[in-house]
């Protein structure tokens, strides 16, 4: 596994325990509110317990019923230390204010923003679902995966992790669900081809940089082809 994916996990599971969930939930309004449909961004809500109420007002102005801010997706790409390849994704009211500040929050902790197509290549566009390692039986659960479409299966710490095409997202978790699986999340992820490991100042920088971003209200969600110890991530966090 990628330091990328062992940060991510990290990430996820912390904030399965965050007390500070209204930071949490704005970003899953924007991403409600977007997508305007009953799909894996209420899922991902609903798992973080939001209440109905907010859902259905994020999906009520996302199609227009009621009135709110406008919100667009849009994705940078770029670098971090040690030649990391970056891509950021972003819901923002106001692009040109995100683009300053995601270019700044780079540039601060030995990164640059690049190009639309400069990382792009670097990662593949997949569907990812994690599902509960303590409620389900690992032989079981991979079968029951495969049979609805997935492409891979892994296992981590605290959860499994099930791959499809990201086209075939929906159908998978759909399929799951519909077979008594509960679903944690949800989401179409980048995932890196190649890695590169990262060690000492560098290390510790590329985390800063994540954790900074991470950080911005912006900012939906960051991929990125690093390899770094996970002694060194849990020490960070």
């Amino acid at each position: 596994m990628s330091g990328h994916s062992k940060w991510a996990n990290i990430k996820f599971r912390k904030e399965r325990q965050d007390a500070a969930r209204g930071r949490i939930f704005t970003r899953l309004i924007k991403e409600i509110t977007v997508a305007a449909r009953v799909g894996g961004a209420v899922q991902n809500a609903k798992a973080q317990n939001m209440p109905q109420k907010n859902i259905e007002n994020a999906i009520l102005k996302g199609t227009g019923e009621l009135p709110g801010m406008v919100y667009e997706d849009v994705a940078f790409e770029g670098y971090g230390p040690g030649g990391i390849a970056m891509y950021i994704l972003t819901t923002t009211d106001n692009r040109n204010r995100t683009v300053a500040e995601i270019r700044h929050i780079l540039n601060k902790y030995g990164g640059n923003l690049g190009e639309t197509g400069s990382v792009s290549w670097v990662f593949e566009k997949k569907g990812l679902i994690r599902i509960d390692k303590e409620n389900y039986d690992e032989e079981e659960l991979m079968l029951k995966a495969i049979d609805a479409g997935a492409d891979d299966f892994k296992v981590e710490d605290d959860y499994y992790e099930v791959y499809t095409q990201f086209e075939d997202l929906n159908k998978v978790r759909s399929t799951l669900e519909d077979s008594g699986i509960a679903i944690e999340n949800a989401e179409i992820a980048m995932i890196p081809q190649n890695v590169i490991e990262l060690e000492g100042k560098q290390a510790e920088q590329m985390l800063r940089l994540m954790d900074a971003l991470e950080d911005n209200d912006d900012v939906q969600n960051i991929f990125a082809n690093f390899d770094i110890d996970e002694k060194i991530m849990e020490k960070m966090q």
